[in-house]
């Protein structure tokens, strides 16, 4: 039977001060386990009822009743399998000369966050680098929405302005704005970066005078009333799409 202590403990990893006080966050669902357990993370505890058999894990495990997962559970419908585990540590020594780099500048929402995690592991994008106002990746609905590409996507937070402006003279800096060039016809390169914006606003004005290519993603609507942006995963997965399929290596 679990105790207070520990139900409590696993509860508070929902909020952003006590997963950052103690490197921690949660992950629940099989597939999302499956891939934790599988990757280089360190797993600290699983929590698991009947229905998951848990294998080849060097960690506390917990077997516990349907009613106690439905306690520890962020999920309106638990999930038979509750991993804790500890924060990554990556380097930010990223070479976005070499490699295609996505930015991500004050993403709000953790959903898209978290998609946006999916569709860079999708598009075989090692490594995101994020504003500090971006949300936290690691929030659970975020860590829900990747489906377990958090395991393969390295995902670093900066001074994103600073660390744009050291990039400038190796190479270009695509910005998704909505007086760039039709993404369609646009030059698309296999290494650089791509900055996509807030939510609502767009890309910061600090962010926003580093860019090098501005490309937007045209309308084809006609005959009736346009919305005026698309949401910035799916903008994502078609500016991806186009640099992966169309780049000039």
């Amino acid at each position: 039977m679990l105790s207070r202590n520990s139900i409590k403990s696993v509860k508070s990893l929902q909020q952003k001060k006590f997963r950052n006080e103690l490197g921690l966050f949660i992950a629940e669902g099989t597939k999302l386990v499956d891939e934790l357990i599988s990757s280089n993370f360190e797993i600290e505890e699983i929590y698991h009822t009947e229905q998951y058999l848990v294998t080849n894990v060097n960690c506390l495990v917990h077997k516990v009743s349907q009613s106690e997962m439905e306690r520890i559970s962020g999920l309106v419908t638990p999930s038979p399998v509750l991993a804790v585990v500890r924060f990554p540590t990556y380097i930010l020594d990223v070479d976005p000369s070499k490699e295609l780099v996505l930015a991500l500048d004050t993403i709000q929402d953790p959903g898209n966050m978290g998609t946006i995690i999916r569709l860079a592991d999708w598009f075989g994008i090692d490594n995101i680098v994020c504003s500090h106002g971006c949300t936290d990746a690691f929030a659970p609905k975020a860590i829900q929405a990747t489906m377990g590409a958090i395991a393969h996507v390295k995902v670093h937070y900066t001074d994103l302005a600073t660390w744009l402006s050291q990039q400038t003279v190796s190479c270009p800096i695509f910005g998704a704005c909505m007086d760039g060039e039709n993404i369609y016809k646009a030059k698309k390169e296999h290494a650089g970066i791509i900055v996509m914006g807030n939510e609502g606003n767009g890309i910061s004005p600090a962010v926003d005078k580093l860019i090098t290519h501005r490309i937007h993603i045209p309308t084809f609507a006609r005959g009736r009333q346009k919305v005026e942006s698309l949401n910035v995963a799916m903008a994502t997965a078609i500016i991806l799409s186009e640099f992966k399929g169309h780049s000039n290596p």
